[in-house]
């Protein structure tokens, strides 16, 4: 159980110092993702210590004597400091991840804002170009009753078109209101659209901030409760 224990317990940390490396602490994003990851592999090192210090405890009672010598030198000693620091190590975690989860969720708010004004952008734009086209067309087939007759036909161009034919002005309003209702028709989709990434990114926040910071607490609990008992009773030479 000892020899498990500390394999346990040195391979948590060689993985936790692979998980540090490269650092890149000025990205919300990759430190979200360290302390996802730090919360998530936590229990190794736990059960570690769990079956470091129970190995030693069996030991004890086999013997039916305890231990002597200089505790710096007990490997119970160490493995109870370092459960007590990543204790502390977890209180942190949460900490940060609780800010880096802000600091994300609203990177992606503003990020979900740009692609909606942009769109917004692309749209106002289409529909010029379309509205100038259309207007052109429509220019051209009023010089030519056949070609008007068959775009009517066709279904091309509504029956209705025919009475701008010698109204240029009402026709630049009846291609003005057309491309208005197109316009708020397809703002309106984007509207809905950024409201459902809003509230997407919002409900990830929030279930990454609990799960996380659950997680990380008990994590913390375990970790000092293991790490200040074992502490206080080797102290105490309850060994």
């Amino acid at each position: 159980m000892k020899i498990v224990g500390l394999v346990t317990i040195l391979s948590a940390l060689i993985d936790y110092l692979v998980l540090l490396l490269p650092p890149d602490l000025a990205n919300p994003q990759w430190v979200l993702g360290l302390t996802t990851q730090l919360v998530d592999r936590g229990i190794v090192p736990l059960v570690g210590i769990a079956l470091l210090l129970t190995g030693f405890w069996v030991e004890r009672m086999a013997t039916r004597g305890g231990r002597g010598g200089n505790l710096l030198l007990d490997l119970r000693f160490w493995s109870c400091a370092l459960s007590s620091l990543l204790g502390v190590i977890f209180l942190v975690v949460v900490a940060v991840h609780i800010l880096n989860v802000r600091t994300t969720s609203q990177e992606a708010l503003a990020q979900v804002t740009r692609e909606a004004n942009q769109a917004t952008t692309q749209l106002e734009q289409r529909l010029a170009g379309e509205l100038n086209q259309q207007r052109q067309q429509l220019t051209l087939l009023f010089q030519d009753e056949t070609l008007l007759q068959q775009a009517i036909e066709t279904g091309q161009l509504p029956e209705e078109v025919r009475q701008f034919q010698d109204d240029p002005a009402a026709l630049d309003q009846f291609l003005n209101e057309r491309a208005q209702e197109a316009q708020q028709r397809i703002q309106s989709e984007i509207g809905n659209r950024r409201e459902e990434a809003d509230q997407q990114v919002r409900r990830e926040a929030v279930k990454s901030a609990i799960r996380i910071a659950s997680s990380g607490l008990l994590l913390a609990i375990g970790y000092t409760t293991i790490g200040w008992t074992g502490l206080r009773r080797l102290m105490a030479g309850g060994r």
